[in-house]
């Protein structure tokens, strides 16, 4: 380490005049071309519009001689605005520490808590800095310091920041526009709790290699640098330009609403945010309790497909299967998917590398309301290069939707009754319209015992059944045929060929129908036939209705993959 420096990047976040640059300024020894606002528009407008650069050294804690090795502090100064959280965001991934600047006279505010969120996300360290002590009256400083100090402390009691160091500090005594006069306060304090975190990197410091998270000056002959905004330097194929990709999903527990497939959210990936689509699935159920896999995805695994994503206050999704139903339920009862992920699909490309961290948000949300626009956060576990990546990639992913369609068997095969033509033989006959309603009377009468001797004389079909209910009259049938259905009496059947123009289906029993089932069968089809008849005696005699017949119920469950071009219908063997 003799003659290095080792580096730590510290991010300096909070609300909007909160002071973050005063306090750069009051830490720094050394600026960049980046630092303190010098951008004409930063100056015009009088608030930070870009990540702002600078840092300070001391000697490094532990070094065997002083002065033998260095700790370079650089702070990343990121903008306050709401309409800047993209940068915020950007800022936020290339930091090890971060810095929370509270206006000491006004408390938490709305930037403030988002970038409590991102540094939840973002860093494992936090100092918070309450700033403009100077602005509280001197005889009650310290009693409204502590007041303070109490209220950031319970703030922090439910995030991984709890007993963070909180640190009182003025950076500029008497405000923006007061004389250099007077020094500012409590920067000794600061500097010395700084002094705790390492990390690498060089500054100003002439060095003859460098390596990722170095903050590097670069000197480029032939070249305008105003054609230049920003960049990334890699080594070649260590980036990918992707148009879609899977992230694992973890939602902000401070973000309301739900998270919902197809609907579209600003997703950060490092310095980018571009608008995507998402579609969330989970495990399988037979693995819905699997260790989760933070760092990779299986293409070989299958996936079930979610209308949102799932957790504590998402009982009330709109859910298309009973699995997911089961889950949703479970989901309101504190039960979850150890892991669940997403695949967003860019509006443009982005490029970046594997493992890159995602954030998702609504930064199109009334930056005045009092909610966190952070929706979510992961990583970017697999990115799809192809542009063609709907035909190419997508239908080897297996996410699919359980579908349960329900029935009713109608009656066996050969229990069909004979028609009754009354209305066609009364128009041949020309009768007047007492003696069809007479002669329609007689023909029901008939009907019924003709039906009940058949019932009594014909041998069912043991190895056939007619379904209905399963099915629209507009459905195409032949696609579902070979499909396999469950009869509420037990039995296993295939769906054979369409039966009628009405909806209707044979369905085969290969197993052949129990006499049980057979006796239920003959008994639903009698029944029929007794209402029928109880029709025509409630018209007569005004007697009450026969009970209702009981149903056999036939129920239809298969896999439907979401990017299955040809739509295929799958069963378990």
């Amino acid at each position: 380490m003799a003659g290095r420096r080792v580096n730590v990047n510290v991010g300096v976040l909070g609300h909007i005049d909160s002071g973050k640059t005063a306090l750069a300024r009051a830490l720094s020894t050394t600026a960049s071309t980046a630092a303190f606002d010098k951008q004409p528009q930063s100056r015009e407008r009088g608030i930070t519009l870009d990540l702002g650069f600078s840092c300070f050294a001391v000697p490094l804690p532990g070094a065997a001689e002083p002065g033998e090795a260095l700790l370079q502090v650089t702070l990343v100064d990121c903008p306050g605005h709401a309409s800047l959280i993209r940068t915020i965001i950007g800022g936020a991934q290339i930091i090890d520490l971060m810095m929370l600047v509270i206006d000491v006279t006004k408390g938490m505010q709305t930037q403030s808590a988002e970038c409590l969120v991102i540094g939840q996300i973002a860093c494992q360290k936090l100092i918070v800095v309450l700033n403009k002590i100077d602005l509280l009256a001197e005889e009650k400083r310290q009693t409204a310091i502590d007041k303070m100090t109490k209220k950031m402390q319970k703030t922090l009691e439910s995030t991984k920041f709890r007993g963070a160091p909180i640190i009182p500090v003025a950076a500029k005594p008497g405000g923006p526009e007061a004389p250099e006069t007077e020094a500012p306060q409590g920067i000794p304090e600061l500097i010395e709790v700084v002094k705790k975190v390492k990390s690498m990197q060089m500054f100003h410091t002439p060095v003859t290699t460098a390596m990722q998270g170095d903050r590097l000056g670069i000197c480029v002959t032939q070249f305008d640098p105003k054609l230049l905004e920003r960049g990334l330097v890699c080594a070649p194929e260590s980036l990918h330009t992707v148009h879609a990709a899977i992230i694992s999903v973890e939602k902000i527990s401070y973000f309301r609403g739900p998270l919902q497939t197809k609907a579209k959210f600003h997703i950060t990936v490092g310095h980018e945010t571009v608008m995507g689509r998402l579609l969330f699935f989970s495990p399988a159920p037979d693995s819905f309790d699997r260790e989760p896999v933070l760092d990779s995805f299986d293409f070989s695994q299958e996936y079930l497909f979610q209308e949102q994503y799932l957790c504590k206050d998402s009982a009330s999704a709109v859910v298309d299967s009973n699995e997911t139903n089961k889950r949703t339920s479970q989901a309101a009862e504190g039960y979850c998917p150890r892991q669940q992920w997403a695949l967003v699909e860019f509006e443009k490309p982005i490029t970046c590398p594997r493992l890159s961290l995602v954030i998702g948000s609504r930064l199109d949300a009334d930056i005045h309301a009092n909610a966190c626009r952070l929706a979510f956060h992961g990583l970017l576990l697999h990115g799809l290069e192809d542009r063609s990546y709907t035909e190419s990639i997508l239908p080897t992913l297996k996410v699919y939707k359980l579908k349960h369609k329900h029935g009713l068997v109608e009656r066996g095969l050969n229990s069909r009754r004979p028609a009754c033509k009354a209305g066609a033989y009364a128009a041949e006959l020309n009768l007047q319209l007492h003696e069809v309603l007479f002669l329609k009377a007689v023909f029901q009468h008939l009907r019924i015992i003709l039906s009940s001797e058949a019932i009594q004389n014909q041998a069912m079909d043991d190895y056939s059944v007619i379904g209905r209910s399963l099915f629209k009259k507009e459905t195409n049938i032949q696609l579902f045929v070979g499909l396999k259905v469950h009869l509420s009496t037990g039995e296993l059947g295939v769906i054979d060929s369409a039966f009628g123009q009405s909806g209707k289906f044979k369905v085969h029993i290969p197993g052949g129908l129990s006499p049980e089932s057979k006796k239920i069968l003959m008994t639903a089809v009698k029944k029929r036939g007794r209402a029928g008849h109880g029709e025509v005696a409630k018209q007569e005699e005004g007697t009450e209705r026969p009970e209702p017949a009981q149903h056999v119920g036939l129920s239809l469950s298969f896999k439907r993959y979401v990017f299955d071009t040809h739509k295929r219908m799958v069963q378990s063997p």
